[in-house]
């Protein structure tokens, strides 16, 4: 009986876990479109082409708890895992995108605990993305609870880019044939090619629209 005593809290854990985190992608979601709301009524800009938010799967969960060398446990979980609650935010240039992490650093209930660049760092692979991992209180009816959320900040290029390399590592198991990741590190110096282009583009237009 015990063994199913302990079966019915881990479920029972798992479920307030997952209305956590469920609760935690709301708020940061509500955040951003806030601040694309206002960003566009000072600046008649929108700085946020689409966001994207997603659960990690039970699955995922166990499979990289294994891979880290933990057991499988909601703290385990909780404590080691810092991707299950995840948001992608993908804009039209690079420029924006240190200026989307700026106004969420910016927010008063919002606690950075870890930034990687890398766009001014690219993975050797060629992969660019801007990450934070952040803290975001959730009220509950008898305690604050934060949680952590991973927020990834790309261009439309950049996200292109990332959802092709992951579809090439998904095919070939992680052993990705030499000349493939050739042409994918190629393609990535394209994606910034492009990327700066875009931008400079951006900012003549941006510069003859001004009233003289």
């Amino acid at each position: 009986m015990e063994r199913y005593a302990d079966a019915d809290t881990q479920v029972a854990n798992w479920k307030e876990a997952t209305l956590v985190y469920t609760a935690a992608l709301r708020q940061i979601n509500t955040k951003l479109e806030i601040l694309n709301d206002e960003f566009q009524h000072v600046h008649q800009y929108n700085p946020i082409e689409h966001i994207k938010s997603r659960l990690k799967t039970p699955e995922s969960i166990v499979k990289k708890l294994k891979a880290y060398g933990y057991d499988s446990t909601i703290e385990n979980m909780i404590k080691y895992i810092n991707d299950i609650a995840g948001v992608r935010i993908i804009c039209s240039f690079v420029a924006d995108i240190y200026r989307i992490a700026d106004m969420i650093s910016s927010q008063s209930d919002v606690q950075v605990i870890a930034v990687k660049d890398y766009i001014r760092n690219p993975k050797p692979s060629g992969y660019k993305s801007y990450h934070m991992l952040i803290t975001i209180p959730v009220f509950l009816s008898d305690r604050t609870v934060q949680a952590k959320v991973e927020i990834q900040i790309r261009t439309v290029a950049m996200d292109f880019w990332a959802s092709l390399e992951h579809k090439i590592n998904y095919k070939f198991e992680g052993n990705v044939p030499e000349h493939v990741r050739h042409e994918l590190i190629e393609c990535s110096r394209m994606v910034a090619a492009l990327d700066n282009r875009m931008q400079e583009l951006n900012e003549e237009i941006k510069d003859c629209a001004m009233p003289r």
